[in-house]
């Protein structure tokens, strides 16, 4: 077949995709519906599902083993999770497929409930073959507020497995790119405490949006500083370690002194930079150039700093084995880098050696309108048939 028609995907695999976009699993929402859904899917197939939920059971992950048991097997992992749709411009319901030429548009049919579905789509296929290593399966919750879920799946049921999967595929959105490398990331959240009193006595009181906005102009310098000297590695995108100040807010009225700002930032730096020396020279700053004065005014003024997220970078070597298997596997001769973060990181740091690999496009998500197009559903598809070709009885 050639033109349009050969990068039709399956019917089973879009229907799928509609049927996981349909589930509004939002991060601040439960996604029970959708574990649950993918459960029982499973379960239709004779496949068992271990769920483990986080402290509110209202959100699961999911892990899932087809094969054979007690061998080393290939980890397939995905977040259910989507950022949200708020004050977006969308041309459709984000939680129904719409279809418009070759793009699939919905909220995460890029990032990245897609290639969930063509897992599932196709897994009856590995079963009806005879599966001689076995396929695990892993869905996690609240990947996209700090890769939360997957943590407690690994501490919970993956570290407790007798033999740890030999490889794991994150199906990030990369173009079914084989990515071994990307930035690891961490933020914190500070609160600044300072003096009230009445704006026209400015001098006697301590402004915490001004000690605040210090700060963060050391964090502007500070990532200033990497861009201009680095260090660098021209495969990633900005090449550099960057530091970003997301949100701040503070002060009641214009007529008096705040007493408190909050201001939420976040580093993402390069496999082997330490983020920690970041955080310290920014502590340091604070306690040599701004406490002394505050403290003259008020000895309860000061900073408090709480880490929000914490997440590794990810540096599998580009001869590693799963580097290979995914190579094989996309038809690819070359690995490439990304600024983004994953789960990917996590299972690495666990000793599950891991890529990331996916269908759709980065620049597609979080954004209003995201979309998928057919042929990146296909090539997916192409990738698991080849995944069943290594690990499937002739």
């Amino acid at each position: 077949m050639t033109g349009a028609a050969a990068l039709e995907p399956g019917n089973e695999s879009l229907t799928l995709i509609e049927k996981l976009v349909g589930f509004d699993t939002t991060s601040h929402k439960p996604n029970l519906e959708l574990i649950e859904f993918v459960r029982d899917y499973l379960s239709d197939l004779s496949v068992d599902s271990v769920l483990v939920e986080d402290e509110t059971r209202n959100k699961a992950n999911l892990f899932a083993t087809a094969g054979p048991e007690g061998e080393a097997g290939i980890l397939l992992s995905g977040h259910t999770d989507v950022v949200t749709v708020k004050g977006q411009d969308w041309h459709s319901d984000p939680f129904r497929v719409t279809r418009r030429e070759d793009r699939l548009h919905g909220r995460g049919t890029a990032d990245m409930k897609s290639f969930i579905a063509v897992i599932l789509a196709l897994l009856p296929e590995f079963l009806k073959r005879g599966l001689k290593t076995p396929l695990h399966l892993a869905l996690s919750y609240d990947e996209e507020i700090g890769c939360v879920g997957v943590r407690r799946l690994l501490d919970h049921h993956i570290s407790g497995l007798e033999v740890k999967p030999m490889a794991c595929i994150v199906g990030e959105p990369t173009e079914m790119k084989v990515v071994t490398s990307h930035k690891g990331k961490r933020s914190w959240r500070c609160y600044a405490r300072g003096h009230e009193c009445h704006s026209a006595l400015a001098p006697s009181g301590v402004n915490a949006v001004e000690v605040a906005a210090e700060l963060v102009t050391h964090l502007r310098r500070t990532s200033r500083r990497f861009q201009d000297e680095g260090p660098f590695d021209p495969a990633f995108d900005p090449p550099h370690t960057t530091v970003h100040t997301g949100t701040i807010a503070g002060g009641t009225v214009l007529n008096i002194v705040p007493r408190d700002c909050t201001f939420d930032y976040e580093i993402r730096h390069l496999p082997g930079e330490d983020a920690g020396a970041i955080q310290a020279e920014l502590e340091a700053f604070a306690g040599d150039c701004l406490l002394p004065t505050m403290h003259a005014v008020d000895p309860e003024a000061g900073f408090r700093f709480e880490e929000t997220s914490d997440f590794p970078g990810l540096n599998t070597p580009t001869d590693a084995a799963v580097t290979e298997i995914a190579k094989t596997l996309s038809g690819a001769n070359a690995t490439s880098k990304v600024s983004f973060g994953t789960e990917a990181g996590l299972f690495s740091r666990a000793g599950i050696p891991a890529v990331v690999c996916g269908p759709g496009s980065i620049q597609q998500a979080h954004r209003p309108n995201e979309f998928i197009t057919l042929e990146q559903v296909s090539l997916c598809e192409a990738f698991m048939r080849r995944l069943a070709d290594r690990i499937c009885q002739p």
